[in-house]
């Protein structure tokens, strides 16, 4: 395995967690995914009836508590066992459309607090609710927002200009991101099927990750340990158009690129694909194109989490990333839930059980709306 060269040293992961449409922790969320189970069932929170679909992923018993906003209690369920923070941590959050069921509720009349349902507020909540110094800040960089925003936290990092980060990340099944993905046509009306010859299109999920990331030995977290390391991170876009991706996969290419630069290491140190892969036609084409550019002939091994638990959208990155840490722990590799037939393009690295993972790093991608691409190397917490 080629070892890091780069300037900095690796990111430490100390605590992640996430909560999903399989379960409310990550251990039970990866013991479903082990087992090739689906969170995608026929939606109940709302009507179906003027849309495309009827299909996701949503956490049945999560309900929104009076006029408060669902996301609180997805914050609940992730921010538990959450370790107690410094008050200089910087908190970065990642959504799209954050507390939208409030502002859904004020379109219909119904009595709620219109600025409970702006992201700000929501951010700001939440850093007083960690006890934190500053508000903190959003980003909403589409499906890749939970990429891009450990890849600031990392940069903030590793420039010294701050020493710790929470990156906390959530998203919801509401009406209105519903009828928004009806309205483009791209969702499937079965369970979705990542890289599968015969996809029709995504499934919405929702659910939400927490992480905090740190500078290696902080001084002011005696004892903590990484769980994982982040050694490489990069953004990029290409522009192509408003919700389709590049279809020769520049974009992602160079997002990878930068990753692999940043960590100082080549494509063959890495052992395994945690691809966005949304079982649209086009991305996980796109998607495919880009690894056979950038690994050629290897056969390295691809997966996707979203037949599972859907399309988190800004969560996405953040719930795909923890089961990465998960698998580096574990040494194996989830299987593609809904993958049946294999792309011809995914021939040699699509699969439908688990597989073994072999020492190296897992390579984490993300791609959204209006071009964005986005990348992270992770390594286990015993690689230098």
């Amino acid at each position: 395995m080629e070892k890091p060269t780069a300037s900095h040293p690796a990111i430490w992961v100390t605590h992640a967690a996430a909560v999903t449409a399989l379960g409310d922790t990550l251990d039970a969320t990866w013991n479903r995914l082990m087992e090739g189970r689906t969170a995608i069932r026929r939606i109940r929170r709302f009507s179906t009836a003027p849309y495309a679909s009827h299909m996701g992923a949503c956490i049945e018993d999560l309900k929104p508590e009076g006029s408060a906003s669902m996301i609180h209690g997805l914050m609940d369920r992730v921010l538990e066992g959450f370790p107690p923070l410094p008050r200089d941590t910087l908190l970065i959050t990642a959504t799209t459309k954050g507390p939208v069921d409030v502002l859904e509720r004020v379109c219909r009349g119904q009595a709620s607090d219109g600025k409970a349902g702006l992201i700000p507020h929501f951010v700001k909540t939440l850093s007083q609710r960690l006890g934190l110094g500053s508000p903190g800040f959003n980003v909403s960089a589409a499906c890749a927002s939970a990429t891009v925003a450990r890849a600031q936290a990392c940069g903030r990092i590793a420039s010294g200009r701050v020493k710790q980060v929470a990156v906390i990340c959530a998203e919801m099944v509401s009406e209105f991101v519903f009828s928004g993905f009806s309205a483009l046509q791209i969702l499937s009306d079965r369970p979705c099927a990542p890289f599968d010859r015969n996809r029709k299109g995504l499934s919405l999920g929702e659910g939400a990750a927490a992480f905090v990331l740190t500078a290696p030995g902080r001084e002011e977290s005696p004892g903590a340990l990484p769980l994982a390391k982040i050694h490489g991170w990069g953004v990029a876009s290409d522009a192509e158009h408003i919700t389709s991706p590049a279809p020769d996969g520049s974009g992602l290419i160079r997002a990878i690129a930068r990753a692999l630069e940043v960590a100082g290491v080549g494509p063959g140190a890495i052992s395994a694909i945690n691809a966005h892969g949304t079982g649209t036609v086009y991305n996980d084409r796109m998607e495919l194109v880009a690894f056979n550019s950038l690994f050629k002939k290897r056969k390295i091994p691809v997966h996707s989490v979203k037949g599972a638990v859907g399309h988190t959208l800004g969560a996405a990155g953040g719930i795909e990333s923890a089961v990465s840490i998960k698998a580096l722990q574990k040494r194996r590799l989830p299987p593609t839930v809904g993958l049946r037939v294999p792309d011809p393009l995914g021939k040699g690295r699509l699969f439908f059980e688990p597989v073994p993972l072999s020492p190296g790093y897992i390579l984490s991608t993300n791609s959204g709306f209006s071009g964005m691409n986005a990348a992270l190397i992770i390594g286990g917490g015993n690689l230098p």
